[in-house]
């Protein structure tokens, strides 16, 4: 068995279905957007049955273009310019569809290319008013009578119909408040007086739209530009105080000033002073115009004398050389000081504030450097106390060395019997009960001692001391205590945490009653005081009282076969 396999050539050129196609397209159409589709036929596949689409006629291919769809095989039509149904309502293309990959081969079967006609109706559109220029510019005079005329702007209606345009000015602009427009003419009007030094430029925005159709609108910017008119007088501009200096000569130059005016610089570019007219010649100083909006103020004396007069005052005319003519009158007040060598004029101000309090400089800065001093003391002072470390609080589990807190609630005779302030004066019983806290002493043998519970009320016995050569009272126990301190060498590091606590034992069943408990004892074992060192032997003497175990006993036995 043999298998063929055909493969497809070029041998079959594209072909129009028909020669003459007619479309329709609105004015409205956008540029760029495709407007229409036209293909050619090929019988071949693959590459064989690619077609490249163009335009001809120089007229069709200004206003449009064509592109070949890559899946589809069509010619895809699009606009390069907008269309317009007023200017030109139809156009003819001539369109040719050929073959990109061609076959020598079979070149003899003619041009592999075809060709068809292509004419397009451009449809109206109802379009809104067009204005004659893209935007405006227009002036006004400041000051000028409400319903000025400022300028006017035209738009018409595009279509055929030519409807009538009505004019408006947005009302969300800021200029609404100063002008109007004629809503047939489009004829701008001011409406109401206009300042340049206030507002010098306005922006607003005019509509037209169509009267039959209000909803077709079109909007242009329009820029209004107020006029300058010489309606304000100029004023003398000084920025710094005159002085005078004591020491000032005949014909020496005190100050040199200017003007300025509000309005445009073309009406006030040139200023003019002079004293006021009437007034006697002033023997002090004399004004020189420089002939450049300047003018300097001249001593005509030697000598001026704070003492004598102070402050002096001089009115000075300046005027504008616009139109009208305009002027002020401002009065200039010249202080007079002592200035030093070296020095501007105007830094002799702060040596007569000096002079009139009797304060040399030097003085002055010795008052601020002590000033400063003192302050700097006070501040080191405070922060020193701020920082100064609060002591250390702890609770009871960290006290340590012979520092005991003794907490004792009570009232009454009971108050006053329980505490004993003699045992503090015999240290001599607190030596028998030294231990060493790092051991541990053996409890609970022959030879060894308890501790009874603490009495109340007729049963409390205080531990009895005899006074022997040994007394001492309470500042010479404390020493002692000191000492001791200092030289047993098991005392723990005063830095270390020291934890003493005791569980107790229980109780004796019985009723919780307070009457049925108030005649019950028990004796609560007070040992556990000798593991916790040497500095609670003098709380367990206030507590109980040593008793002999082993005495206690035969004591009993005695009494028992008597």
């Amino acid at each position: 068995m043999v298998n063929i396999t055909l493969t497809d050539v070029n041998d079959n050129p594209p072909k129009f279905p028909q020669k003459n196609y007619q479309v329709f397209f609105p004015e409205s159409a956008q540029v760029g957007k495709p407007v229409g589709k036209i293909k050619a036929n090929d019988e071949d596949v693959g590459v064989n049955a690619e077609i490249k689409y163009s335009i001809l006629n120089p007229e069709g291919a200004s206003m449009f273009s064509i592109s070949t769809d890559k899946d589809t095989k069509e010619g895809i039509i699009s606009l390069r310019k907008p269309l317009n149904y007023e200017k030109k309502r139809q156009y003819t293309l001539h369109i040719v569809a050929e073959n990109t990959h061609l076959d020598p081969r079979f070149s003899y079967l003619g041009t592999f290319k075809d060709d068809a006609t292509l004419k397009i109706t451009v449809g109206d559109v109802n379009e809104p008013p067009v204005f004659s220029m893209d935007y405006y510019i227009m002036d006004v005079y400041e000051n000028a009578q409400i319903g000025t005329e400022v300028g006017a702007v035209t738009a018409h209606d595009p279509d055929s119909k030519n409807s009538p345009v009505r004019y408006f000015i947005e009302r969300d602009e800021k200029g609404e408040g100063y002008f109007n427009i004629e809503s047939v003419s489009g004829v701008i009007r001011t409406t109401q007086l206009l300042d340049r030094e206030d507002i010098p430029w306005h922006n607003i925005t005019v509509m037209a739209t169509e009267e039959d159709n209000p909803s077709l609108q079109s909007h242009v910017p329009v820029t209004i530009q107020v006029l300058d008119i010489n309606d304000n007088a100029p004023e003398i501009s000084i920025e710094e105080e005159i002085i005078i200096c004591e020491s000032t000569r005949a014909g020496q130059v005190i100050q040199t000033f200017t003007a300025v005016d509000k309005d445009d610089f073309a009406n006030g570019q040139r200023f003019y002073f002079s004293f006021p007219g009437g007034i006697p010649v002033n023997p002090n100083f004399t004004l020189k115009d420089n002939e450049d909006s300047t003018a300097s103020i001249v001593a005509r004396r030697r000598r001026f004398h704070r003492l004598t007069q102070e402050l002096y005052e001089l009115p000075v005319v300046v005027w504008d050389g616009g139109e009208p003519l305009l002027s002020s009158t401002s009065t200039l007040t010249l202080h007079v000081c002592p200035c030093q060598r070296g020095t501007r004029p105007r830094v002799c101000q702060g040596e007569a504030f000096l002079s009139s309090a009797g304060l040399s400089t030097g003085a002055l800065i010795a008052i601020l450097l002590c000033v400063l001093i003192l302050l700097a003391i006070v501040i080191l002072f405070i922060t020193l106390r701020r920082s100064k470390k609060e002591p250390l609080v702890i609770s009871e589990e960290d006290i340590r060395e012979n520092v005991v807190t003794y907490d004792d609630e009570g009232g009454g005779e009971e108050d006053t019997e329980a505490f004993d302030i003699i045992a503090l004066r015999h240290p001599s019983a607190a030596e028998e009960l030294k231990f060493r806290r790092d051991v541990r002493p053996e409890g609970g043998r022959p030879g060894s001692s308890r501790r009874l519970p603490c009495r109340h009320g007729s049963e409390q016995h205080s531990p009895s001391f005899l006074e022997t050569d040994e007394e001492m009272d309470v500042h010479d126990f404390l020493s002692q205590r000191l000492e001791e301190a200092d030289q047993d060498t098991s005392v723990p590091p005063y830095d270390s945490l020291q934890t003493y606590a005791y569980e107790g034992q229980g109780s004796p069943a019985g009723s919780i009653s307070s009457i049925g408990s108030g005649g019950i004892h028990f004796e609560q074992d007070y040992n556990f005081l000798d593991d916790w060192g040497q500095e609670f032997q003098k709380l367990a003497g206030h507590c109980g009282e040593e008793i002999d175990i082993d005495a206690e006993s035969n004591v009993k036995e005695a009494d028992k076969q008597t």
